[in-house]
């Protein structure tokens, strides 16, 4: 709870720590909170209970995944606003979200290193799934054979995929006789009008809800991560998963018959 508190209201741990203690001393209740040096270490690694769907899990699955960049707060930052020292390279954590287009929650998440791809990635990301995926959206950095290979692996046959070939991509040679998606989706934009009749055909334009996703996140959760190593990061990440999981409960409206 305190951590969560900390990430909703961006606050350093020592603020986290006063301001919990101080709302035990108004509730008049005897609970000793956490200082700032324990909630930093029982972060790393914190065991979280696993995101809970609000819609049934026997529903398919209609899956957007995207990346975003989020800024990790340093060392590199203080000397370069104290001292005017022009840092070299500034540090930045990959955030790789998971949305369901119909019930609007994030069902999958991961935090890595800058230096990760998002085809590696994507097979944590499917791994946290409990149920069937009827359609799968992703942009052009998830095309390749190891991704269809990971798709077809993980998610069967008829799963619907939607990723967009290059421009520069050409048909396979067997696609006359045994086309597989993408010499369908190259063919499509070859024939039907281009790329933006082609998008919104396939409903690829639905991808944009990932990117809108992204800026809630940077907007409530904020642009930066404040712990300090991967691990607690990763802590981090996954509150803020949570809090706008929980947010986004809250704001879905309920729909009940009263005649």
């Amino acid at each position: 709870m305190c951590l969560t508190v900390r990430v909703v209201y961006e606050l350093p741990l020592r603020q986290t720590q006063g301001l919990m203690r101080s709302i035990a001393a108004l509730m008049g209740v005897e609970i000793t909170v956490p200082d700032f040096s324990t909630l930093s270490r029982r972060s790393k690694g914190l065991a979280l209970p696993p995101v809970r769907r609000r819609t049934a899990c026997w529903r398919p699955v209609h899956l957007v995944v995207d990346s975003t960049g989020l800024k990790v707060f340093g060392e590199g930052e203080w000397l370069e606003n104290k001292h005017k020292i022009k840092v070299k390279r500034k540090r930045w954590r990959k955030l790789h979200l998971g949305l369901d287009l119909v019930s609007g929650e994030i069902v999958c998440s991961d935090l890595t290193t800058d230096d990760v791809g998002d085809p590696i990635a994507l097979s944590d990301l499917l791994g946290q799934i409990d149920g069937p995926v009827g359609k799968f959206i992703a942009d052009g950095a998830y095309d390749g054979a190891a991704t269809r290979d990971l798709l077809t692996t993980r998610l069967g046959e008829i799963v619907e995929v939607i990723i967009p070939p290059p421009k520069t991509a050409v048909a396979s040679s067997q696609s006359a006789l045994n086309p597989t998606v993408r010499d369908r989706h190259i063919a499509k934009i070859e024939t039907k009008g281009g790329r933006m009749a082609w998008q919104k055909s396939t409903g690829y334009n639905q991808r944009s809800r990932v990117k809108t996703q992204m800026g809630r996140w940077k907007t409530v959760i904020g642009p930066k991560l404040k712990a300090r190593n991967l691990d607690n990061q990763k802590t981090e990440a996954k509150i803020g998963v949570r809090v706008l999981n929980r947010m986004t409960e809250l704001g879905h409206p309920e729909f009940s018959r009263v005649a």
